[in-house]
């Protein structure tokens, strides 16, 4: 009994039911060449700098570990949901920084969804007694699937018992796709600014669950920020507001976006107000988004520990029905302060003060 005959022998609720659940997988299969062709982002992109550019490795006092969490569209089921978790450690003796880095995401009824996990590596070079020139690099393994406990094929509706094992090749045809991944980055710095290029997916990977060629496109940035005190006073111990801006611009495949925006500092508080928008096009898809959104934050930071939340209100055609975004960022560091000074042959690298709790 092919398709098309056993839906006509369906009661008419079912036969609805039945397109809905088959075109459901072939729905989730189609996005892993539309929606997932764009890896998932963080507003709060500042706060997950590995993330952003493996070039930040270790650009901190000493241990860094940060926590990233985002749920975007939370008016509509199953929305998108993404977890990044990072650790990082700067080793000054030998001017280097070592990471780890994991993300996963997961979107949709069938809950599709990518989980990466790689190591990442970076080596300062001082130009001056300000400037420093790292490059980074990350070597990650990934895998990319669909949960089929959630899928419903046409042959369990059939028999009216969606809690039998479905025996549809269609879904035998779906297999997870397991691939490695290689990214870089360069960045430039001096205690106050920052200015960074990163290429992600260098190699391409075949990231394809039904055995076709799904190569990820390659994703590029500029990326570059400040941080500035609004006035100098002759009071070491007096509290001074500041202002962080930076941006953001990336593209990946057709799909280019920016981002740019200003925190303001007043210690332990951090509140800011972002753009994210896409250059004016003619490529339908992207006139969707084209006015994605406005993002609001707030957040505390503390000697070693750094908390923030924001809200992306969409401005896009979608509207706020989508239900915009919620983003929660973490991050720690641990200095130990009788830890064995460098060598007195290694000149001291500075550390960008926005990215660590001075």
């Amino acid at each position: 009994m092919n398709l098309l005959s056993s839906i006509k022998t369906l009661p008419s609720n079912a036969k609805k039911i039945s397109v809905l659940a088959f075109l459901g997988l072939l729905i989730s299969l189609s996005f892993q060449k539309q929606v997932f062709a764009q890896d998932p982002q963080f507003s709060q992109y500042y706060a997950a700098p590995i993330y952003l550019n493996p070039a930040f490795t270790g650009t901190t006092k000493e241990h860094r570990f940060v926590a990233n969490y985002r749920n975007q569209w939370t008016n509509m089921a199953n929305g998108y949901v993404t977890y990044a978790f990072s650790y990082d450690y700067n080793m000054p003796d030998s001017r280097s920084g070592f990471g780890f880095m994991a993300t996963a995401d997961r979107a949709g009824t069938v809950g599709m969804g990518t989980t990466t996990a790689g190591l990442t590596y970076s080596y300062k070079i001082p130009l001056s007694s300000r400037w420093v020139l790292t490059p980074g690099l990350q070597f990650a393994y990934g895998t990319r699937g669909i949960n089929k406990d959630k899928v419903v094929m046409l042959d369990q509706l059939t028999f009216g018992n969606t809690t039998l094992e479905s025996n549809d090749p269609l879904l035998f045809s779906v297999n997870n796709s397991n691939y490695f991944d290689f990214s870089s980055g360069l960045l430039l710095y001096n205690k106050n600014i920052w200015l960074g290029v990163s290429a992600h997916h260098m190699n391409r990977p075949n990231t394809s669950m039904i055995g076709e060629s799904n190569r990820l496109d390659i994703k590029t940035s500029v990326h570059g920020g400040a941080k500035f005190k609004l006035y100098n006073t002759p009071f070491s111990n007096r509290i001074i507001p500041s202002v962080s801006p930076s941006f953001i611009i990336k593209r990946q495949g057709e799909f280019t976006q920016v981002d740019l925006g200003v925190n303001f500092h007043y210690d332990p508080i951090m509140v800011g107000m972002w753009y994210r928008g896409m250059p004016k096009t003619d490529n339908p898809e992207q006139q969707l988004v084209q006015q994605d959104a406005l993002i609001f934050m707030l957040g505390m930071e503390f000697n070693r520990i750094e908390f923030g939340y924001s809200y992306d209100f969409s401005v896009s055609s979608l509207g706020p029905a989508a239900g915009g975004a919620h983003e929660v960022s973490l991050a720690y560091h641990f200095h130990n302060p009788n830890r064995r000074k460098p060598k007195k042959n290694t000149k001291a690298i500075p550390c960008p003060a926005f990215l660590i709790s001075e």
